[in-house]
């Protein structure tokens, strides 16, 4: 109704109802300002914290950069403190990763990358760690962990043909051949440069009849790029959610 009346007619209005319906009507003003204040704090508070990790997860990449990985260290450490559950601590944890296999320290790779496949909040990240767990599990000597980790790639959505190279590492890894190779040839049209090379050579090697298959490669989570690449991660804090970094597909 107040939509066809005049200014000064809208405010009679507004006072006949407050007058009328007294703290009713005050009562759901008051939370209605309290409720768009509130809100527009708690965005303001969320942005800055984003920063904030997104920050600190540049300091973690500049100082792996500079080989100072020490100091990368103690950064992931400020992150899980004071951004337990941020993008950007997930990803430090993906670098952290990627530094303990450098080092051969495979249990601790393996605890960091756990972690971001069980408790990312973004679908992209967890996935990702999954393929970089079960490839530090195959260069554990656990094949059947690898497997259990990846689970079907029909769940891995864009991320499956990564899915079922790795699967047919691992059962490269437990000798059994066939499987290995039916899981290289349903990766082989989904990947692509390099990548797609070495899938061939595989295909290759198991299917050539009375020859001995090469060995499979070492598990490339060592020698990875930085997670993120694909939407500058590393030169600039982009949240993860805005595309799936492709150097961990």
């Amino acid at each position: 109704m107040e939509d066809y009346l005049s200014e000064k007619e809208q405010w009679e209005w507004v006072k006949t109802q407050v007058r009328d319906n007294g703290p009713g009507v005050v009562l759901a003003i008051a939370l209605a300002v309290a409720a768009v204040f509130g809100w527009r704090w708690w965005q303001t508070h969320m942005d800055a914290r984003q920063l904030a990790a997104g920050g600190q997860y540049m300091q973690m990449v500049d100082a792996l950069e500079h080989g100072n990985r020490s100091q990368a260290l103690v950064t992931l450490g400020e992150l899980e403190r004071d951004h337990a559950g941020s993008p950007y601590t997930d990803q430090a944890k993906l670098l952290a990763a990627r530094v303990y296999v450098d080092d051969g320290q495979l249990d601790r790779a393996a605890a960091e990358l756990a972690a971001v496949a069980e408790h990312s909040k973004d679908r992209d990240l967890a996935l990702i760690a999954r393929v970089r767990l079960a490839r530090v599990q195959i260069a554990q000597g656990k094949p059947d962990s690898a497997l259990a980790t990846l689970g079907s790639p029909e769940q891995a959505g864009a991320f499956a043909a990564r899915y079922h190279e790795v699967r047919g590492d691992a059962y490269f890894a437990k000798g059994d051949k066939p499987a290995a190779l039916r899981e290289y040839r349903s990766a082989q049209s989904a990947v692509e440069g390099n990548e797609a090379g070495l899938l061939e050579l595989k295909i290759a090697d198991l299917s050539a009849a009375g020859s001995t298959p090469a060995p499979v490669a070492a598990p490339p989570a060592a020698s990875a790029a930085l997670p993120g690449a694909s939407r500058g991660a590393a030169s600039s804090p982009a949240p993860s959610s805005q595309a799936a970094p492709s150097s961990g597909h």
